[in-house]
């Protein structure tokens, strides 16, 4: 008990290492300073583009919704459990993925990872978007395995991914570059929200159901399959850019010289390995505060999101028809956190050197819960009788508190470590990263509104 009051006792006493890009002459026999990589347009655009396709395969199982729902309609039990199931496989998937390769420092090859993750993504989403020609009439429950299946290799390929990309980019040792990860994880939060509802506007308003019946199911075959070749397509451009990343700069582990250039898959880090607990006691309010950052949200956004409907609703306008409405929280959510990934790449925005502000305000964000409870919940009437106040001042102010601080957190890790340890950092905050997902959407289930 002694040995954690004394880790959460004085924030004085945590202190960046300023000389992180320097290895330990003492200790390694070397005598040479590490060289802090030049920022190149081309790395930050690579790894930006990395960061789209980290959470493509998360947002694309969330926006297509709608056809899967068309498929399990049939059976009871698939249709009212397929997003739990999806959710549940998703988030356990990946919290033991990012956790298991954390532990496996010892001759890695962060670029292999990657690699691997991104052909995986590749055959996942062509056999989804073939599915939905070939596997027209199998059952619902059949269906459902299939699914499940996908679920659990997207899963895997997303925590390879993030293992690998935050571990490899934090040894640049350049805070843009983990920016341009965060944001583009906002675009990829982004996209598929305006294609939901463009999707739902494009088609005229019906007096009836009449779905499932009249070749919607055709045209919604049709959709899905080119939603799940697009992400195939993000998959493979994202493999090539980082390829030539690979092939035309220099490992950013090693010293830029003439020979060194052109960083190979094969390339393994030092043999040193950090453990966690280390990890832990340099990062522990930065890691702290990503955990509970991201706890909090998967904890209330979904499920409020979700349940509350437009005041104007119903006889209002069709932007207040929950079929619409709903898909413009997101994305109001989505373009905040966009906004707040953004807003860090001003050094002077950045919470990286001020890692208690940082655990002090993401454990503040609860304060968004009550709000919340005054929206229209269900239909059953709101405190505050405004869609500007749900979807300008709660929506856009949560996702921004998200992606500020959970982009402040991811960037500041190599400032607190020293250059051989922060390939390590990266992995073990790419856990925490996860870590909060998994418990926000398990915990999930537990708020009742």
């Amino acid at each position: 008990m002694d040995r954690v009051r004394r880790l959460l006792a004085d924030p004085v006493a945590y202190e960046p290492l300023e000389d992180s890009a320097e290895d330990d002459a003492g200790e390694h026999g070397q005598g040479q300073q590490r060289p802090l990589s030049r920022f190149s347009r081309l790395e930050y655009s690579v790894f930006f583009l990395l960061g789209v396709a980290m959470l493509w395969a998360w947002n694309m199982f969330l926006a297509a919704a709608p056809y899967f729902y068309s498929r399990f309609e049939s059976n009871d039990w698939t249709a009212t459990h397929y997003q739990s199931s999806i959710l549940s496989v998703s988030t356990v998937t990946n919290l033991g993925t990012v956790y298991i390769l954390a532990t496996i420092q010892k001759q890695v090859s962060y670029p292999w990872r990657i690699t691997l993750s991104l052909l995986m993504n590749c055959f996942i989403f062509t056999l989804l978007a073939f599915s939905t020609i070939v596997m027209k009439d199998i059952s619902a429950q059949a269906y459902f395995g299939f699914l499940m299946v996908m679920v659990f290799g997207a899963s895997f390929a997303t925590g390879l991914n993030q293992n690998g990309v935050f571990a490899y980019v934090s040894g640049y040792g350049r805070e843009e570059y983990t920016q341009a990860i965060m944001g583009g994880q906002g675009v990829a939060g982004v996209l598929p929200c305006i294609v939901q509802i463009f999707s739902v506007l494009a088609v005229p308003r019906k007096n009836g159901d009449g779905q499932g019946q009249d070749g919607s199911q055709g045209s919604s075959s049709k959709s899905a399959f080119i939603y799940f070749l697009t992400a195939t397509g993000v998959s493979v451009l994202t493999l090539l850019t980082f390829l030539y990343l690979l092939r035309n700069r220099p490992n950013p582990k090693l010293k830029a010289t003439d020979e060194d250039e052109g960083a190979s898959l094969v390339d393994r880090t030092p043999d040193k390995a950090v453990s966690l607990w280390t990890l832990f006691k340099k990062l522990r309010y930065l890691s702290l505060s990503v955990f509970v950052c991201f706890l909090v949200t998967m904890m209330f956004f979904p499920v409020f999101t979700s349940e509350i409907q437009s005041v104007h609703f119903p006889g209002g306008p069709r932007m207040s028809e929950p079929t619409v409405f709903i898909p413009l929280a997101f994305l109001f959510w989505n373009i905040g956190d966009l906004g707040g990934r953004l807003a860090v790449a001003i050094p002077k925005l950045s919470l990286a050197h001020r890692p208690w502000m940082a655990f002090v305000l993401a454990v503040a964000r609860v304060i968004f819960v009550p709000l919340y409870v005054f929206c229209n919940i269900n239909g059953n009437g709101a405190v505050v009788k405004s869609d500007f106040f749900y979807l300008f001042i709660v929506q856009l102010f949560f996702g921004a508190t998200n992606g500020y601080l959970a982009s402040s957190c991811m960037m500041g890790a190599s400032h607190w470590v020293t250059a051989d340890e922060r390939e390590a950092a990266g992995g073990f905050m790419s856990m925490m990263l996860v870590g909060g997902l998994a418990a926000g959407s398990l915990l999930s289930f537990l708020v009742v509104s």
